[in-house]
């Protein structure tokens, strides 16, 4: 299907008057800017000295696996003809730091589905296998994505 190109540009603004002179001396704080899209608020994790209230890489990395079985799964329900009402996931991801670096260990996504019928509920579950190898995201990082889905009918 070919190559996709992508492009932001991602700022530091956490320069407290003296730089990088110090490990305490300056903030952690980015602005991930791309065209046509609103600014996302970035800095590091918490232990790592950044700000609670930004986005830190590691939820951006959670997002980006979260969003993207979900956009692969309602395509996939769509071709088994699974008539998706509602899609809630809880992602949960653990990392573990080693040295000055470190790594997450895995993923685990916890979609919460309602589908119009009885019937679709097996084509539902089945469906997040297929999901799961269209993931783009998914497809490019080096720990395990595991999905623990929960299927109802909705009401």
């Amino acid at each position: 299907m070919g190559s996709h190109s992508y492009a932001l540009t991602t700022t530091w603004t956490g320069d407290r008057g003296t730089g990088t002179s110090g490990y305490r001396d300056y903030a952690r704080d980015v602005t991930v800017a791309a065209t046509g899209k609103p600014d996302v608020l970035g800095s590091a994790d918490v232990p790592f000295r950044g700000d609670g209230t930004r986005w830190n890489p590691e939820e951006q990395l959670l997002a980006a696996l979260s969003q993207c079985h979900l956009l692969s799964y309602l395509h996939a329900c769509t071709l088994r003809g699974a008539i998706v009402r509602s899609y809630v996931d809880d992602a949960e991801g653990s990392m573990v730091t080693e040295g000055n670096g470190g790594r997450f260990e895995r993923v685990v996504l916890r979609p919460r589905i309602e589908v119009a019928d009885q019937a679709m509920v097996q084509d539902a579950v089945d469906a997040h296998h297929e999901a799961h190898e269209w993931c783009f995201i998914a497809n490019s990082v080096n720990f395990p994505v595991e999905i623990e889905p929960v299927v109802t009918v909705a009401a």
